[in-house]
C-alpha cells in the first residue's frame, strides 16, 4: 500500500464511477470532503454506459418504485450547462398474450386493445399479438449528457475523481479506512461500495462479508432501419420478456432482454443474440433492419430479492453499499443519491440510536436484510 505519508484524507471514498457513484459524488460535493476512484481510464465504462436509457415508474418493487418517482422528480425538469433537456417524456407499451399482459402489467398502466396499440406503433402486425398495455409515465434520458452532469458537478463541488485506480489493498485503522487504489493511497471515514458487478469482490477485499449480489447479462444493439420511425412512437416489449425495441436517431435500439447469470466481466453479446432478437421481433412487427451498427452487452446486478443495497454494513464499520440496481441504475439513481448522502453524513451511530428518522424505502434497501438471510 501507498505509505501513510501520501495518503489523502478524506471523509468519503466512493469506490465506482457508474451512475451510482457519480450521483453520490454530485449530491455529497460540498457537503464534506470526497473522492472517486474508478478502475477503469473513463468513467461510467461498464453498464452505465451501456443503459437503453428508458426510466419506467411502473416497473420493479415498490421500494424501486418510490425511487424512481423521486428521481424522475428531480430530472423532469434538468437541463446540462448547454441547456438541454435531461430527460423527457417516452411513453413505454407491453404487447403479448392476454396472460402475459395481464401478469407483466403493472399498476398505472393502461390496457389497451390491439387496434389502439397498433396506432401508437403503427410497425406492429395486425393479429401478432392479443393484448397490450401503456405506461405513459415513463422517461426517456440521455444517459452520457446525465452521467455528464454529475461529473460536472462532483468536479465543480471539490470531488476528486481518480481513474485508472482499482482498488488493490484495504484495511480497518482507528477509526476509518487505509486504502489502495492505482497509485494513490486514502484514508477515509467512510467507504462507499458503489463497484456495481464487483460490489461483492469489493467487500471480499476489504474483508467484509458478501450480500450475495449476481450480475446477469443484459444485450442490446442499435441498428439501422430502411424507413426511420417515428421518434414519439412508445418503446415496445414482449409481455413475454424476450426483446424489445425503441426509435432511436440511428434507426432502433433492439435487445433480447435476457437476464442470464454472469461472473463480473467485461461483458460482450455472443454471436447470434442480436440476430435471434430481429427475428423474434419481426414475428411481431414489420421493423425494415438493414444492419447493426454497434452491438454491446452490460451487467445489471441484483439481490435475492430484486431491491437495491443502501447503507452501512451491519459489521463493518464505515464501510457503506451502494449496489444491487437490478437495472433500475438511472432510474433510482437521484433518489438513492439523496439517501445514501443523508446516511454517510449523519453516520451511523445516528441510524442505530433514532437521531436520524429512517424512511420505510430506507428500511427495505438496508443491507442487513440481506446478511441475517445467510
Amino acid at each position: 500500500m501507498t505509505s501513510p505519508d501520501s495518503t489523502n484524507d478524506v471523509d468519503v471514498l466512493i469506490v465506482g464511477g457508474g451512475i451510482a457513484g457519480l450521483s453520490l459524488a454530485a449530491r455529497l460535493a460540498g457537503q464534506c470532503k470526497v473522492a472517486l476512484v474508478e478502475a477503469e481510464q473513463s468513467l461510467a465504462y461498464h453498464t452505465s454506459a451501456r443503459s437503453a436509457q428508458q426510466l419506467i415508474p411502473s416497473f420493479g418493487p415498490a421500494p424501486v418504485q418510490d425511487l424512481t418517482r423521486r428521481t424522475l422528480a428531480t430530472l423532469r425538469d434538468a437541463v446540462d450547462d448547454g441547456g438541454r433537456r435531461l430527460a423527457w417524456p417516452s411513453r413505454f407499451m407491453l404487447v403479448g398474450s392476454r396472460g402475459d399482459v395481464a401478469s407483466e402489467a403493472h399498476a398505472g398502466m393502461r390496457h389497451l386493445e390491439p387496434e389502439e396499440a397498433r396506432g401508437l406503433a403503427p410497425v406492429l402486425r395486425e393479429g401478432a399479438f392479443e393484448a397490450a398495455a401503456l405506461d405513459s409515465d415513463s422517461v426517456r434520458t440521455d444517459a452520457a449528457a446525465l452521467l455528464a452532469h454529475h461529473e460536472a458537478r462532483a468536479r465543480s463541488g471539490g470531488v476528486a475523481i481518480h481513474l485508472g485506480s482499482a482498488v488493490h489493498t484495504a484495511q480497518r485503522v482507528g477509526d476509518g479506512w487505509l486504502v489502495g487504489a492505482g497509485s494513490e493511497g486514502f484514508h477515509a471515514t467512510s467507504v462507499v461500495n458503489a463497484a456495481g458487478a464487483w460490489a461483492d469482490d469489493l467487500a471480499i477485499l476489504f474483508g467484509v462479508e458478501r450480500l450475495g449480489l449476481q450480475p446477469y447479462r443484459r444485450t442490446a444493439a442499435l441498428v439501422s432501419l430502411a424507413e426511420p420511425l417515428d421518434p414519439e412512437m412508445p418503446m415496445v416489449a414482449a409481455a413475454d420478456d424476450t426483446w424489445y425495441f425503441r426509435p432511436d436517431e440511428a434507426g432502433a435500439l433492439v435487445s433480447p432482454s435476457e437476464t442470464e447469470p454472469s461472473r463480473a466481466e467485461d461483458a460482450v453479446p455472443r454471436p447470434g443474440d442480436i440476430e435471434r432478437t430481429i427475428h423474434l421481433i419481426r414475428q411481431v412487427a414489420d421493423l425494415p433492419v438493414t444492419g447493426v451498427i454497434r452491438a454491446w452487452t452490460g451487467l445489471r446486478t441484483s439481490a435475492g430479492d430484486g431491491v437495491p443495497v443502501l447503507g452501512f454494513d451491519p459489521e463493518a464499520p464505515g464501510f457503506f453499499w451502494l449496489a444491487g440496481q437490478g437495472g433500475y441504475g438511472f432510474q433510482t439513481s437521484a433518489a438513492m443519491a439523496e439517501d445514501a448522502t443523508g446516511q454517510l453524513l449523519a453516520g451511523p451511530e445516528a441510524l442505530r440510536t433514532g437521531a436520524r428518522p429512517v424512511s420505510e424505502t430506507e428500511r427495505a434497501l438496508d443491507p442487513h436484510r440481506l446478511s441475517v438471510r445467510r
